[in-house]
């Protein structure tokens, strides 16, 4: 499978300005900009995407994870929080909560412990990944 996105970019880096198109075009010609990506600015950025697509990777795969181990998640909820420093991302935080009957915290630990680090998206970044992981009764 391959999927992919496109970016176009015109002027200078702070003042010029760019749109993000995907493949299926929910992102269709979607405007980012420095503005938007270093202060408060309309549209999206780099880090706001790979944190939607952290998120998401993520909770698919825990609720495989959850589903491999027999049970049935009726919910999960998992935002990332990406951490760009110095030029670089070198952070990534998952606060995940799910509810799961049956399941004990000990079992949801180890479950999302086990999405963390086998996420096809965990497993792409060169940064710390930590997890605040809660089971919700």
């Amino acid at each position: 499978m391959k999927r992919n996105a496109s970016a176009h970019w015109e002027g200078s880096g702070k003042e010029g300005k760019g749109t993000l198109t995907t493949q299926s075009k929910t992102l269709n010609n979607t405007q980012y900009s420095f503005s938007s990506r270093f202060e408060e600015g309309i549209g999206t950025n780099p880090e706001e995407l790979i944190g939607a697509a952290h998120a998401g990777c993520f909770t698919m795969k825990l609720s495989f994870t959850i589903g491999a181990a027999g049970s049935t998640p009726e919910s999960i909820d998992t935002k990332a929080t990406v951490t760009l420093e110095d030029g670089s991302i070198n952070a990534i935080h998952l606060d995940v909560t799910a509810k799961v009957p049956g399941a004990t915290d000990e079992q949801f630990q180890a479950w999302a412990a086990d999405a963390k680090a086998n996420c096809p998206v965990s497993k792409l970044f060169n940064a710390a990944i930590t997890m605040d992981a809660k089971l919700l009764s």
